[in-house]
């Protein structure tokens, strides 16, 4: 038997695509094997149909990756025939199909920390990081050295059978034979690249987006199944422009939700301090006491800090994120400006006016300022604190002690939050802070002293909560000798959610889902908040309880002052997800996909499209008047009442 195959170039290109096909079907078997726990439990019929779909998403992919490869072959001149420029052109494809393959590898590491596959805002995300070098080393050969090996065996299976196939000369050169029939199936192949790109060949086929996936799925997390990170990347690479939906007259969609909101009453402004805490990763599966059914009533959860000043708070059990990125979390807590897609700070209308607590609270005289212990620039913090109207940015480079430093992502908790209690010490009063925890973060370390204090629990993460709760506690006790204290409100979330592991938590709402608590020294807040809410919810809450006296531009609803229409949004692979009362509705753009009673339905199993009309018809109104709102107030730059 021949050690190689060899034909004709198109069939040879045709076979060393397939290739590519293949190590992608093989990538998403081994992003589902890893995963799996993320997932609801999936049939083998359902899975088979997410691998058929799922064809279609790696065969666009595969021809956007391979367009200069694929058009050295079938450019219709002998040249293309020889050993030199078949040599340039098998780099071609080992670099490109190489940088593919590694996309769709590192998405089974870092799925369950975003529970999406990454988009292109991932390079501007991590743009501003001084230490990408010892991250990427550390996750490649210390964290995942096995994804690494897994890597290197895609890359030694692509080279050893792309050169089990040789490409044969023609035997005759006929110049005209051979140019009519190069031309031929020149037009040929363009067409079924276009077509591949497009995922059709009709006429009427849109070119598929990350939302046709669901086709293919019953839950909008499989999506992240059916499709493949290059392809994820590609379809992100260029932001759309929003454009103005007419759902509702401009009457009926202010009486359905409007952003701008009014003056509640007339009594006087109260100017207290306000202090936001924004821990990274804080899941509200991980504290105990917003989980009081949790395993039968014997869960402890991880954060024994919290669940004291719980008893002590105004606490909302049902409160969730509006992202799954850090980087989504200031514009949501800060601004009331949350992402629909992407992050508003990476997308097309990242330049737009916008304002903040911070900014309209300096317009009262406030002393604003934020904290983040990470370099100075990390994430793109100090970019949009800048852009919210927040004064003062407290980073790496003002704490100026390096031997706090984690070695990591930047100054460990318990000494920032120190710092930070001792900072707000020399404000002026009245100030607004918001300050920005980093410890509880992959790779999940704490400081060797502590090393055996904290629980270990059942994921990496549980001692980082444990140590960040443990430095909490210390920033409440200092901040409680100082003068400032009983004058402030203090605001405790998340950033996002984090890796779960009960089943209720891996559903599309359990991702979302976060503990939000207010803390008033003076005892004016206390008492629990079962609806549901939202880190965009935030900002009107507090402006309104200081009764600002401006009108001012939110996206979200005061809490506080709980109201029978209140309902958050978010979006997930292409879905919006609107949460109201006792449901949560996925919508598509189009047409409701589903539609739960969360509460009697924790896992999310029993779709109810269609058996519950008047609800479903409340809940797509209300996405419909959000989208409406968003979009309008996004083209228009209208983000601040002018």
């Amino acid at each position: 038997m021949s050690e190689y195959w060899k034909g004709n170039i198109y069939k040879a290109l045709i076979l060393r695509l397939g290739i590519i096909l293949v190590l992608f079907t093989l990538c998403r078997l081994v992003f589902y094997r890893a995963n799996a726990g993320l997932f609801n439990p999936i049939g083998i019929p359902d899975f088979l149909t997410m691998l058929w779909g799922g064809l279609k998403f790696d065969i666009s992919a595969i021809m956007y990756v391979n367009l200069l490869f694929i058009v050295s072959q079938i450019i219709p001149f002998r040249f293309r025939y020889g050993k030199t420029y078949q040599k340039i052109s098998s780099w071609i494809f080992y670099v490109t199909n190489g940088i593919a393959l590694a996309m769709n590898v590192a998405d089974v590491a870092y799925y369950p920390f975003t529970l999406k596959r990454t988009t292109f805002t991932l390079f501007s995300q991590f743009a501003n990081e001084e230490n990408k070098g010892r991250l990427l080393f550390k996750f490649i050969f210390v964290d995942y050295w096995y994804i690494t090996l897994f890597y290197v065996a895609l890359l030694f299976a692509m080279v050893w059978l792309y050169r089990k196939i040789r490409v044969a000369k023609p035997r005759h050169f006929g110049y005209p034979a051979y140019y009519l029939s190069s031309l031929l199936a020149l037009v040929l192949v363009s067409g079924c690249v276009v077509a591949g790109i497009r995922g059709g060949f009709r006429h009427s086929t849109r070119p598929i987006t990350l939302s046709n996936a669901g086709e293919y799925v019953t839950h909008p997390d499989e999506i992240s199944i059916v499709i493949n990170t290059p392809f994820s990347i590609i379809r992100t690479i260029h932001t759309q422009p929003l454009k103005k939906l007419n759902y509702f007259s401009t009457e009926q969609l202010n009486s359905i939700y409007n952003p701008v909101k009014q003056p509640a009453d007339s009594v006087g402004f109260r100017p207290k301090n306000i202090v936001i805490i924004i821990w990274e990763s804080l899941s509200r599966e991980y504290v105990g006491s917003f989980n009081p059914d949790l395993e039968h009533g014997n869960y402890k959860g991880y954060a024994p800090f919290i669940d004291s000043l719980k008893q002590q708070s105004l606490a909302f059990d049902n409160a969730y994120a509006n992202g799954r990125k850090s980087i989504e979390a200031l514009p949501s807590v800060i601004s009331s400006i949350p992402g629909i897609n992407e992050p508003f700070v990476l997308g097309y209308y990242s330049g737009n006016k916008i304002s903040s607590i911070g900014g309209l609270l300096k317009q009262k005289g406030y002393y604003t300022a934020f904290f983040h212990g990470a370099p100075n620039g990390s994430m793109g913090f100090s970019s949009y604190i800048k852009m919210a109207g927040i004064e003062h940015y407290y980073g790496k480079t003002e704490y100026n002690n390096d031997a706090d430093f984690d070695g990591m992502w930047g100054i460990w908790d318990e000494p920032f939050l120190q710092y930070f209690a001792k900072t707000l010490n020399t404000f002026k009063q009245p100030f607004f802070s918001a300050v920005f925890t980093l410890s509880s973060h992959h790779p999940f370390k704490v400081p060797e002293k502590y090393e055996g204090k904290f629980p270990k629990g059942t994921l990496p993460v549980h001692q980082g909560i444990g140590y960040t709760d443990m430095a909490l506690k210390e920033f409440f006790a200092t901040a409680s000798k100082m003068p400032w204290y009983k004058n402030t409100i203090f605001v405790i979330t998340a950033d996002h959610s984090s890796v779960a592991w009960h089943d209720e938590y891996k559903t599309s709402l359990g991702a979302f889902a976060i503990p939000i608590l207010i803390f008033d020294p003076s005892g004016e807040l206390k008492g629990e908040v079962k609806q549901p809410v939202q880190q965009a919810d935030i900002m009107p809450s507090l402006l309104n309880y200081l009764h600002f006296d401006k009108p001012y531009f939110a996206f979200g609803n005061d809490m506080i002052h709980y109201r029978p229409d209140h309902f958050i949004v978010q979006s997930i692979n292409g879905l919006y997800q609107v949460i109201a009362g006792d449901y949560v509705l996925q919508w598509d753009g189009k047409e409701t996909v589903g539609l739960y009673n969360y509460r009697e339905d924790i896992l999310l199993q029993h779709n109810l499209r269609g058996k519950q009309p008047e609800v479903q018809q409340k809940l797509e109104q209300y996405i419909k008047a959000f989208l409406q709102q968003y979009n309008r107030h996004m083209v228009d730059n209208a983000l601040v009442v002018r």
